[in-house]
């Protein structure tokens, strides 16, 4: 096999010029930026879990681009081609990747409560009635669904024409991308609900096959693509961190996260990201390897 890209928390090897082979490390990574740390058993957490999610998807019916699972820690997936020259897609463009990430939200949480707080978002275009106080944690009236950029180097948002543009998708395309996703999450909703889990939010990806059908790809359902919470701590009235949002709170914590912030917005050289303490890195193994067994229903 030949080795052709290294992203954030996985290899990816030419099988053949169909077929991809994934080898998911125990790198973890949050806001863009790889932490020194390795988290035992992370990746193939990963793995079986989105492994677990596609053979649902074939269940229901929802095309996808997962073939098989030659590894616990590996996976191979139909090949699309990935196109940086955006210049170069459009409605005809077949067998490549939709250079987008779809970001759907239940809860306000995470990013979305920043942005409510610096008043970049208004209560009345969550679905709320107009001067409603947003609360953190709050279950959202519909979905919110917007597209962030996926070959960039730091994800940055856009307007659904900024989307549909960047994509070569029409209108029908984008529209069957969007109702994609909800599909998908009904489907993980149904399936945690039993197990005492919500599912807050989380991020799908998409290509195109050799006869421009749509297919999910990459992974998700995972606790680095998606937010958790602890459905019997969220009843009595408590937010229990069950995803990669763990990490990530650490890093806010400690003050790192706003010191990024305000460099990326100056423009200035950013910081590099410290290694999580020996104790979390235990702590947020566990995590994983918990949460697949909540997940999935499954036995680590």
């Amino acid at each position: 096999m030949q080795h052709v890209m290294t992203g954030k928390v996985k290899e990816v090897y030419l099988v053949d010029d169909e077929t991809l082979e994934f080898a998911y490390t125990d790198n973890i990574s949050v806001f863009d930026k790889i932490i020194p740390s390795k988290i035992p058993h992370k990746g193939e957490t990963l793995c079986r879990t989105a492994k677990h999610w596609f053979e649902l998807l074939n269940a229901e019916g929802i095309r996808n681009h997962y073939i098989d699972e030659p590894a616990p820690d590996r996976m191979r997936v139909k090949r699309v081609d990935i196109i940086r020259d955006y210049s170069r897609i459009d409605g005809s463009t077949v067998g490549y990747l939709i250079p987008l990430e779809v970001i759907c939200r239940h809860y306000v949480a995470g990013s979305l409560m920043d942005r409510i707080e610096a008043g970049r978002i208004t209560a009345a275009q969550l679905g709320f009635p107009e001067g409603h106080e947003v609360r953190y944690g709050e279950k959202l009236p519909r979905p919110f669904m917007e597209c962030t950029t996926k070959l960039e180097d730091h994800d940055m948002q856009l307007t659904e024409a900024e989307a549909k543009e960047m994509a070569g998708l029409s209108d029908a395309e984008y529209a069957e991308m969007m109702d994609t996703v909800l599909r998908i999450d009904a489907l993980i909703e149904r399936e945690v609900a039993a197990r005492g889990l919500i599912h807050c939010d989380g991020k799908k990806e998409f290509g195109y096959d050799e006869e421009r059908r749509l297919m999910v790809v990459d992974t998700f359902g995972t606790l680095d693509e998606d937010r958790w919470w602890d459905a019997e701590e969220y009843a009595e009235g408590n937010i229990v961190e069950l995803s990669k949002e763990f990490v990530r709170k650490h890093y806010r914590d400690t003050g790192y996260h706003g010191r990024l912030m305000e460099a990326r917005e100056a423009g200035r050289p950013e910081e590099d990201i410290p290694a999580l303490p020996d104790g979390l890195v235990r702590q947020v193994s566990e995590l994983y390897t918990g949460m697949y067994e909540r997940i999935t229903g499954e036995r680590f």
